[in-house]
């Protein structure tokens, strides 16, 4: 009975895994990214951010690049983040396709 239970759950958790609005944006600092130690404290502090995914920068492009999940953060959220440990930022770009659609090119 309890294997029978389980069937509906897992399934209901696979399809609600496989909905989540996965978001891109690229944003720029000021202060700007100028070392390795910048990076590092990106991407150490922002990565705590709720929502956060994943994180990339440049520093020669001066970008971060952050994969979130816009049903849990947004990109004010975002930045409210960054304001904590001392920086600005602007967006460059955003990627509001949902998880899984293809770019049209």
């Amino acid at each position: 009975m309890k294997k029978i239970m389980l069937i509906p759950v897992l399934l209901l958790s696979f399809f609600t895994a496989i909905a989540k609005d996965i978001k891109v944006v690229v944003l720029t600092t000021n202060p700007v990214m100028h070392c390795i130690s910048c990076e590092n404290k990106i991407k150490g502090n922002i990565r705590f951010e709720k929502g956060i995914k994943k994180i990339e920068t440049n520093v020669e492009k001066q970008e971060v690049t952050i994969v979130y999940d816009a049903d849990k953060t947004n990109v004010e959220k975002i930045a409210q983040g960054f304001e904590k440990i001392g920086y600005q930022t602007k967006v460059v770009r955003r990627d509001d396709k949902k998880d899984g659609e293809k770019k049209d090119k």
